[in-house]
């Protein structure tokens, strides 16, 4: 059977399977778990092209960390048995598509894994195209919400996204695509079609030249891809001035004691216009014990600013300190706005701060909780929003099939207090 036909029907399979899995159970919302790559990840070197760890150059950015057959005939075109069980012994075969998925062991959860990725790997032997890694992404959620005035249980399909990742030939080139097939509510079918398309340079030694449309990095968890945060949904500061791609070229240096993400953009989010005006977006980390081979742990002190001028002039500064040890994690971002251009274009002076803190019982398993609190405009008093998050994350397959559950109490000045409680799942194919 051709492996590219298979591997299709796999891939339908999976995505109803976990579609229905969501519509069933679920609650939700679209880069551990921990906020950044772990900073004794191992990079592989690159020696040949053939050798190139496409997923691994993805996950360098900040915001990430069988054979073709013969032809069957008519009565033999499909079978389960090539998927599930060839010798037909009743136990699921590791040689199997199924068996490789089943039997995969994945323990990192700080960078995005895909099920598929051997699977969906392919290598040309002709044309400008040396290597491309196909993958999918569905995450979405169930959720019940209720507060003195009312009770609602919703259903929300938060990301289903498609993508390729790339090496162009005899050249130190990558690049990325990635669609968002499924309608955002407020905006024009393009407009939230293209999700990222870029390409990465990688000529200078410690360096990556990033040109295109591609994931901004106003604040720390703002700039992190969906597949790798804690709870479903971001935090206050990170939903508002934040989680937003732009158009221009970015330049992102990685050293042991310090990295570095620096950005000239159009100020344009969601292609509503051409050129609006222009932005800069930088942040810088610091790593003291960087160079201590993780003995007391990940320290990671980092700040930056995005201002620019769409519409209005705006500018959005932020500061984060994170530290990870063992099976701990904990962070703390503060950000405050002068004017911010996120999902909306505000001229609102707005501030708010939150902190996490996570913690491995096993490997499979986190308990999370958060403190996130966020006042929309500083020149109107009684208007601040406080929100209590406790959470559990069951990693069945690292990041690359996940179960969210968490419990959200909202206390807000200016209305009814709020609770909700959202389960969530993730599947990277």
């Amino acid at each position: 059977m051709n492996r590219l036909f298979i591997t299709s029907l796999i891939l339908i399979g999976l995505n109803t399977a976990q579609y229905g899995f969501a519509a069933d159970l679920q609650g939700y919302k679209d880069d551990i778990i921990y906020l950044q790559l772990d900073e004794n990840a191992q990079r592989n070197p690159i020696k040949h092209e053939e050798d190139i760890d496409l997923q691994g150059i993805e996950n360098d950015l900040p915001e990430n960390n069988a054979n073709n057959q013969d032809s069957k005939t008519d009565n033999d075109r499909f079978s389960l048995d090539d998927i599930f069980d060839k010798n037909k012994d009743d136990v699921i075969d590791e040689d199997t598509l199924f068996g490789k998925i089943y039997h995969k062991k994945i323990t990192r959860t700080d960078i995005p894994t895909y099920l598929l990725r051997e699977e969906l790997t392919f290598r040309p032997e002709k044309g400008p195209v040396s290597k491309v890694q196909f993958y999918g992404a569905y995450r979405g959620s169930l959720s019940s919400n209720w507060n003195a005035d009312d009770k609602s249980f919703t259903y929300d399909f938060g990301v289903g996204q498609v993508g390729m990742i790339g090496k162009f030939r005899n050249t130190k080139n990558d690049f990325k695509i990635l669609f968002n097939p499924v309608p955002r509510s407020g905006m024009g079918y393009m407009q939230n079609f293209l999700s990222d398309v870029y390409i990465v340079n990688s000529s200078i030694p410690h360096h990556k030249v990033v040109l295109g449309y591609s994931r901004n990095q106003v604040g720390k968890e703002g700039g992190t891809s969906t597949y790798i945060l804690p709870f479903v949904a971001r935090s206050q500061i990170a939903r508002t001035f934040g989680n937003t791609r732009a158009l221009g070229v970015r330049v992102i240096g990685n050293y042991s004691l310090a990295d570095y993400n620096l950005a000239l953009n159009s100020s344009d989010r969601y292609f509503r216009d051409w050129f609006p005006g222009a932005e800069f977006t930088g942040w810088v980390d610091l790593k003291p014990f960087g160079r201590t081979d993780g003995r007391y742990g990940n320290l990671t002190i980092g700040g930056g600013l995005n201002a620019g001028h769409n519409k209005i002039d705006y500018a959005v500064g932020s500061f984060y300190v994170g530290y990870k040890y063992k099976k701990l994690w904990t962070n703390f971002e503060y950000a405050i706005a002068d004017g911010y251009n996120g999902i909306n274009l505000s001229t609102n002076k707005a501030q708010g701060l939150a902190y996490t803190i996570g913690w491995k019982i096993i490997p499979q398993v986190q308990i999370i909780g958060r403190y996130d609190r966020f006042d929309p405009n500083r020149d109107v008093g009684n208007n601040n929003r406080t929100e209590y998050t406790a959470g559990i994350n069951y990693f069945i397959k690292g990041q690359a099939v996940k179960l969210i559950l968490n419990y959200v109490f909202c206390q807000n000045e200016a209305a009814s207090d709020s609770h909700r409680i959202i389960f969530g799942t993730q599947l990277l194919l």
